[in-house]
């Protein structure tokens, strides 16, 4: 029991730090935080790091004082800078023709995906490219759904590669718990690559229960 709860607070504060990089933003975030944090789970947040600040808006949303498509400045995770970086995310033409025919040109497989990563404006972003990227076509509707085409494509050989990694490796009750608040994500996208997804996340779910 202790486990899931600790699960559970990690996730909702995965969710909370990574609000800038889910479609709905807040309104979708909030729904989940209000609906999953009960006292055993607030418990264990006041034991993470910002956790603190996380249930001060948890609390905020459920007296009203905070609506629920939105969060106050003062308690934005990382300071607001992930908001903030979608107002200054700035290209040249150069770089916008080189993201715009890499977006539309995608092929949703391992080669798409490893020639989209070896673009110059990809690495020039270093590990925000994500953000920065998603920042940047923030007002362009017509690159949005296919960027998100690229994004489940990387979600899902990242995850992959990690389940088959943390399978023959034994887990510390720290990476149980990760591994346990993590799991909707491998349920989503495991199964995607077939009934060899499907075995994987069997085993994935074999190794977060076995001590």
């Amino acid at each position: 029991m202790k486990a899931k709860i600790r699960a559970t607070a990690q996730r909702l504060m995965n969710l909370y730090r990574q609000e800038h990089a889910i479609v709905g933003g807040w309104a979708v975030v909030n729904q989940v935080l209000v609906k999953e944090a009960d006292d055993n789970v607030i418990a264990e947040l006041r034991e993470l790091p910002t956790g603190k600040t996380l249930i001060t808006h948890i609390e905020n949303l459920r007296s009203g004082k905070t609506p629920m498509h939105t969060i106050e400045r003062d308690l934005l995770p990382y300071g607001g800078m992930m908001s903030e970086m979608a107002y200054a995310v700035a290209l040249t033409s150069a770089q916008w023709q080189e993201l715009e025919n890499a977006i539309n040109s995608f092929s949703p497989n391992q080669q798409g995906l490893q020639n989209f990563l070896a673009l110059d404006i990809v690495h020039s972003f270093g590990d925000q490219w994500i953000n920065a990227i998603k920042a940047a076509i923030y007002e362009k509707k017509d690159l949005q759904e296919k960027w998100q085409i690229i994004e489940k494509t990387y979600n899902a050989y990242r995850l992959w590669n990690t389940a088959n990694e943390l399978v023959d490796t034994p887990l510390s009750d720290r990476k149980r718990a990760e591994v346990q608040a993590d799991m909707p994500d491998y349920e989503t996208y495991l199964p995607m690559f077939g009934d060899t997804g499907t075995e994987l996340l069997e085993k994935l779910r074999n190794a977060i229960s076995t001590m």
